[in-house]
């Protein structure tokens, strides 16, 4: 058996060192050029649910705390300011239908369309109820015709129907911007309609009113 010397021994020992010492001041190097590449975010705020006039923001520290809802608007209920934006643009506009803007929140949950349609149309052909045949309660221009004009007892009613008339007669078949439902609801019309309804959309979506 061949006896190794020690000097060849020290020399295999003092190697392996200096490769250990390499890699070790390599990943030093590294990890000194990540952390001032990648600083720490102790205090960054995540953000969560926004609406037009408040929002519920969802504040949580990186390094694993807990998550806790801060609301800093009191106006807004819930995670939903939907109805809250149909009664402020109804109210912007002095309209007759403020008191029923609960009502057309859930009718367009009911049938399931935007909660802005039955509003914005309002806007375009009768600015909202306040130019409408006298004792109809129509505020949408439907079935008002050379041959007569649709009537309601009131404004519960009117909109109950007019809801039902926009799932079947339009979204139902897929008539679903305001360009789309222009060609049918107001054939005549050239382009004004379809503008006028998606500029009074905007307004509700934006906030801008």
């Amino acid at each position: 058996m061949e006896i190794i010397p020690k000097y060849k021994i020290y020399l295999q020992v003092f190697f392996v060192m200096v490769i250990c010492l390499s890699l070790t001041t390599v990943l030093f190097v590294e990890i000194l050029w990540w952390n001032k590449n990648n600083p720490k975010k102790e205090n960054q705020v995540i953000t969560g649910f926004q609406t037009n006039f408040g929002k519920v923001i969802t504040v949580g520290q990186v390094l694993g705390r807990q998550q806790e809802s801060v609301k800093v608007d009191e106006s807004v209920v819930g995670h939903d300011a939907r109805p809250l934006i149909i009664e402020r643009y109804l109210k912007k506009y002095n309209s007759p239908l403020l008191s029923y803007s609960r009502l057309i929140f859930d009718l367009s949950q009911t049938y399931g369309f935007d909660y802005y349609w039955i509003v914005a149309i309002a806007q375009q052909e009768s600015n909202l109820c306040k130019k409408i045949p006298e004792n109809s309660f129509n505020c949408w221009g439907y079935g008002i015709h050379k041959k007569g004009t649709l009537r309601f007892e009131n404004y519960e009613l009117a909109l109950k129907s007019y809801a039902l008339y926009l799932k079947t007669q339009y979204f139902d078949k897929g008539l679903n911007t305001p360009e789309l439902i222009m060609k049918k609801y107001c054939p005549s019309s050239n382009g004004s309609w379809a503008y006028g309804v998606q500029q009074f959309i905007d307004e509700m979506e934006s906030g801008n009113f």
